[in-house]
């Protein structure tokens, strides 16, 4: 009808060679203008001024955020502890420097060991960043390691929070850690986290009493309250094991490798 009335001859399901609309190639005419047609009307570097601050206000932002995940005491058979662990980055969507901290030691006693990552972090996916960069232990008994580092985080389908990273140091020990958490939320307020932590080794480390193989894995569920989105304190029970020539190790100082904490601690981020 409309190409009868002398209306454009465009193409439409009519003209369909099976499931597939027929391409024609665009006119010749639409090379011949400019990439923006803004420029015919306006001054090119200004308007590229402006396209220029669009794209940093809408998708090229500079940000920074601080997380501290864990910040907790913990009371079971063996000696009352405390941990932290922190974490945080700055940069846009796709390219990010990330740092990460976490130790642990004992209440009224030594501190056991620090742990400290300086990663440069891509986006390669939708929700999955590709980390890499180093890692630096600090231990009271001056056995301080450095690590390459190599890890991948994210978030799986259904919302389960993935991380792995893989550790070569500079005296040629592959380690490795993967963790997996997930938040149900059972109210506005109330939040469960399960977590669970795997941590391996490709060879036995006799200075760090570690076998190799699987060297213990971690399991936790805490309980949080969010008084404000950025601060929550939890109440949980964490159960550790260790494995292997591992927990060899441990029986031998005299150390039970099954362990079973409460904790109580506090969660934010800024």
């Amino acid at each position: 009808m409309g190409a009868m009335r002398g209306g454009p001859n465009i193409p439409t399901s009519v003209d369909a060679v099976g499931d597939r609309l027929v391409e024609t190639p665009p006119p010749a005419a639409a090379r011949t203008a400019p990439a923006h047609a803004a420029d015919l009307l306006y001054d090119p570097a200004v308007m590229a001024a402006a396209r220029k601050q669009l794209l940093a206000e809408n998708g090229d932002i500079r940000s920074t955020a601080v997380f501290i995940d864990a910040l907790e005491a913990g009371f079971g058979d063996s000696a009352d502890s405390y941990r932290w662990s922190a974490q945080g980055w700055t940069g846009g969507d796709i390219n990010r420097f990330w740092w990460k901290t976490e130790g642990e030691g004992e209440i009224d006693g030594k501190l056991h060991e620090v742990e400290f990552q300086a990663l440069y972090s891509r986006a390669i996916a939708p929700f999955w960043d590709v980390q890499a960069g180093v890692r630096q232990d600090f231990r009271p008994d001056g056995e301080d390691t450095t690590h390459l580092t190599v890890g991948l985080i994210g978030v799986a389908p259904y919302w389960f929070e993935i991380g792995a990273a893989a550790f070569l140091s500079t005296e040629g020990d592959l380690t490795a850690r993967i963790e997996a958490e997930y938040d149900q939320r059972l109210t506005q307020k109330w939040i469960l986290q399960p977590a669970l932590e795997l941590a391996l080794s490709a060879s036995d480390i006799p200075e760090l009493e570690i076998g190799s193989g699987v060297t213990s894995v971690t399991a936790s569920l805490r309980l949080r309250y969010e008084i404000r989105k950025e601060f929550a304190p939890y109440v949980g029970l964490e159960w550790s094991r260790s494995l292997g020539d591992t927990a060899d190790y441990a029986r031998a100082r005299g150390h039970d490798p099954e362990d079973t904490r409460l904790v109580v601690g506090v969660k934010a981020w800024f």
